[in-house]
């Protein structure tokens, strides 16, 4: 047909759309997404969907590509502008449209670019990509007049974050925004709640200058390092590109990784819900599943990734899921989405509550010796097949696997865990022991597995 379209095979990942743009993602394939998701939106009954993007310097010329697409399916566009993720989100709930989407490369690279998708107050991902992908390939497009309206919901969003903090104590803190779409929103919230506030990289840049915006990477949060030490800060939080994912250190520098984060959240919460359901994802530490049980949780390991996750907290109802990855979500006293700005805000009312600091909070945890995430270079044509390989040589020598995502393995020495991440061209491994020599033999493990499928690990 005239219309039909084919989208790279690449840029159809498990959670949402995502490519270099130019090369595997250009302007007529975001125009053939909005026609394609309008059409999806128009015969699920629907006719509004919520769009927004993020700081990146082809996120406006992809915004307006994508609005004319669901312009053209009969599809009312409300354009909230530049932003977060999470503020697309809030826009959906707040203004019942019936699809969202929000442009943006989350924790690519600078040139890469993509889409979040949400339809019917659900997450869009897996099969409902694909089956977008094929009809914008057949060119089966609902046609139609539809319309753009401008709405900002800032001020809205702004004041909710701020509805749950609760707290007298005043905390110093350091921000980095990373010069991703957080930063003008840090500097209304902090306008909100007690303490001194020390804001950097809060300038949108899609260069990402400074460093890149993503918080599990060590490197990237030496900057917020030197300033909490300097500025005797009590904690540092930064942020993702997209305000999706935090990342978090003491006043002492140390990290304090995704699972520990959830541990801490996971007391607030069942201190007010007894019993109540918590969601990790697989790559957090046993540590974290056995203190949620301790304090009477109901605790769950479940496959990485957003959209994963939260169809899980649905299915279960739980109130609060994190992953290693800094995504956290709030379905107490929230709306069950992965909001860093509202995770942020959460956390700083807890310590401010708190009679321990954040690096007393951390010392009390086991120490445990661990990775963090290590990431090995794999082209997307291969990488599910690699952790395929070492599945079946695992199990045909006998060791038990849990292969809910990936392969994770417990030994006498501890554990480790190989995925394939569905976001990058990458395999991504963890290990965990109760000290370095067992950990030094858990990456031995790792890294001979991945020798015998041809993948260079040194």
């Amino acid at each position: 047909m005239k219309n039909a379209h084919k989208l790279h095979w690449s840029i159809l990942r498990e959670y949402d759309i995502r490519g270099v743009i130019g090369e595997t993602l250009t302007m007529d394939d975001a125009y053939a997404i909005g026609r394609a998701f309008g059409t999806m939106v128009s015969r699920n009954l629907g006719k509004t969907v919520t769009v927004g993007y993020d700081g990146r310097i082809s996120s406006p010329e992809v915004e307006s590509s994508l609005t004319q697409g669901l312009v053209d399916s009969g599809i009312a566009a409300i354009r909230i502008s530049l932003g977060p993720t999470p503020m697309v989100y809030f826009a959906s709930k707040i203004l019942n449209t019936d699809g969202a989407i929000m442009i943006t490369g989350s924790h690519n690279p600078a040139n890469y670019n993509g889409f979040k998708m949400v339809m019917d107050n659900k997450p869009f991902y897996g099969k409902d990509i694909q089956k977008l992908g094929k009809l914008a390939a057949t060119g089966d497009y609902e046609c139609g007049k539809g319309f753009t309206v401008y709405s900002s919901v800032i001020e809205e969003y702004i004041n909710r974050l701020g509805d749950d903090y609760v707290g007298e104590k005043k905390l110093k803190v350091a921000w980095d925004a990373g010069n991703g779409a957080t930063g003008p929103f840090i500097h209304a919230l902090t306008r909100h709640i007690p303490g001194e506030h020390i804001v950097i990289n809060s300038k949108i840049d899609g260069t990402f200058p400074n460093h890149h915006p993503d918080p599990t990477v060590p490197e990237n949060l030496v900057q917020l390092q030197e300033v909490v030490k300097k500025e005797k800060c009590d904690l540092g939080i930064a942020f993702d590109g997209d305000g999706d994912r935090l990342g978090v250190i003491d006043s002492q520098g140390r990290i304090i990784w995704g699972d520990q984060l959830m541990s801490i959240y996971s007391e607030d919460v069942l201190k007010d819900n007894p019993g109540a359901t918590i969601i990790a994802d697989v790559k957090s530490s046993d540590f974290l599943f056995e203190d949620i049980t301790s304090k009477g949780g109901n605790a769950i390991m479940w496959r990485t990734g957003h959209s994963l996750i939260k169809e899980k907290m649905s299915e279960t109802g739980a109130l609060l899921a994190g992953e290693m990855s800094g995504h956290v979500f709030f379905n107490d006293k929230y709306y069950g989405y992965d909001d860093a700005l509202y995770a942020a805000l959460r956390l700083i009312s807890i310590l401010s509550r708190s009679d321990k600091t954040l690096a007393e909070i951390k010392d009390a945890m086991p120490a445990m010796v661990n990775t963090p995430e290590l990431r090995f270079q794999c082209d997307d044509e291969i990488k599910f097949q690699i952790v395929d390989d070492v599945k079946a040589r695992l199990i045909k020598s006998g060791v038990k696997i849990n292969s809910l995502d990936g392969v994770r393995v417990n030994s006498d020495e501890g554990w480790w865990l190989l995925r394939a991440s569905n976001t990058q061209d990458v395999l991504v491994a963890r290990c965990e022991a109760s000290n370095d020599e067992d950990l030094d033999l858990l990456k031995t493990t790792v890294f001979e597995q991945l020798k015998q499928s041809g993948v260079h690990a040194a």
